[in-house]
């Protein structure tokens, strides 16, 4: 007996009482099974990627911090960069 099965998993936080799972076209027509269930436990691991991302972050900006450029009083002139006669 072979069973190929495409497999959809989503970890979401709802914010209401109804969601949208968009299926893949191979399984229309085909009985599927939907399974929802709290996960108590995925508060912990969005926190824990949410830190690795900061650091992640703070690492990049570290590695970049000598290559900073400050462009905030920067003016862009497109008459002056479109000018090609001089």
């Amino acid at each position: 007996m072979h069973l190929a099965m495409e497999l959809i998993r989503e970890i979401i936080v709802p914010t209401g009482n109804s969601y949208t799972l968009n299926l893949p076209d191979e399984m229309i027509g085909k009985q599927v099974e939907v399974i929802a269930f709290e996960i108590e436990n995925c508060v912990q691991d969005v926190d824990i990627e949410s830190k690795e991302r900061e650091q992640k972050i703070e690492q990049i900006r570290e590695i970049y911090k000598d290559s900073l450029v400050d462009l905030s009083n920067f003016k862009f002139d497109r008459d002056e960069a479109n000018n090609y006669d001089e």
